[in-house]
């Protein structure tokens, strides 16, 4: 638990904030640290990484600091996460405490059609709605039409943009090792490329969720024989990120399920070369031709058909590595952060 006290009025986010070895940092705690360094006072919940304390110190949040805040933001998304929403949730308004909801997770439409009115009655209980994606956005609305579509904000001033013209075969994987987000093709990606392009390389960087997936990977890397082909960095830091993208050209994210990544937000505005899966909310956030190559999930002949297209014909990567930055630069926190203090100050003044 984490409070900081200044004259603005209080704001209580209820997301994830892990802090330390997971090698990540989400949304919620960018926006947390945005709104302090413009005069907020916040409180965040949770840090904790078991479940049961996890939970416990959500509700906590709520009650035991109820005297510091005037409105909440709830992150929400499908599954265990979303039962957490939902507590959440009733104790905000046992408290008569306004909230905002977001809709994360690119599995909540699939979630939302098999739980009856739950989904429904909750973010018809909030507020305000918002989403980061026009994917969620869309498949949404029939739970509720009044929603805000807000994209993911990033600092651009962090991400110096590098205009790829002519990519080498470095290509970078920047994800978490977990199963939906299918590490293992990228690595098949380059055996399928090797003979073709003898320097082709991978950087992989991200935490392992502890699904097994980066130990089968792992493996993979070393039946294909390719095992000085791949680089391990493990998590980083998010002030690490834009150096670790400009380690490649090209980046791969091979996701089965994805909603709006801020790591397919970081590549573009540092000018790689993006192939994509094309599932769940990436069409909505990548333009196949334009600013990324697009392919059916799980595709390994069609990824690294892909990569070769940005290798080897002349003036793609040029024009698609432009079309991201220029994509990406109305995401800045500068365009963004004003949207939210509007929101919680109008909330925050009128909270019935």
């Amino acid at each position: 638990m984490e409070v900081t006290g200044n004259p603005r009025p209080g704001v209580l986010l209820i997301g994830n904030f892990l802090v330390g070895g997971s090698g990540t940092r989400g949304v919620g705690q960018d926006l947390a640290i945005a709104l302090r360094r413009a005069g907020w006072s916040v409180v965040t919940s949770s840090s904790c990484r078991g479940r049961v304390t996890r939970l416990l110190d959500f509700l906590s949040a709520v009650w035991r600091y109820r005297s510091q805040y005037t409105v909440a933001h709830v992150d929400v998304y499908s599954g265990l996460a979303f039962v957490w929403a939902e507590l959440i949730c009733w104790a905000l308004r046992r408290l008569n405490r306004p909230y905002i909801l977001t809709l994360r997770g690119g599995n909540l439409p699939v979630f939302a059609r098999n739980t009856g009115n739950r989904v429904s009655r909750l973010i018809q209980s909030a507020t305000i709605v918002t989403t980061p994606s026009a994917y969620l956005y869309e498949q949404m609305r029939p739970y509720r039409q009044e929603m805000v579509l807000l994209p993911n904000p990033l600092d651009l001033s962090r991400y110096s943009f590098n205009h790829r013209t002519h990519p080498t075969p470095t290509l970078v994987w920047l994800r978490a090792f977990h199963d939906i987000y299918n590490p293992t093709l990228s690595v098949r990606v380059v055996a399928n490329l090797v003979k073709e392009f003898p320097d082709v390389c991978l950087i992989m960087v991200g935490p392992d969720k502890g699904d097994g997936s980066l130990q089968a990977t792992m493996r993979l890397v070393e039946k294909l024989g390719i095992t000085q082909r791949v680089t391990w960095t493990g998590p980083v830091s998010k002030e690490e990120v834009p150096q670790m993208l400009h380690k490649g050209d090209i980046l791969l994210n091979t996701p089965r399920v994805d909603n709006t990544p801020v790591s397919v937000l970081e590549a573009m505005a540092s000018g790689l070369c993006i192939v994509s899966t094309n599932v769940g909310g990436i069409p909505y956030l990548l333009e196949h031709e334009r600013d990324a190559l697009l392919v059916p999930d799980n595709d390994e002949m069609a990824m690294a058909n892909a990569v070769r297209r940005f290798l080897t014909e002349e003036g793609l990567a040029e024009r698609l590595s432009r079309n991201a930055r220029r994509k990406a630069e109305p995401c800045d926190w500068s365009t963004i952060l004003p949207r939210w203090e509007k929101m919680f100050i109008d909330i925050g003044s009128n909270p019935t």
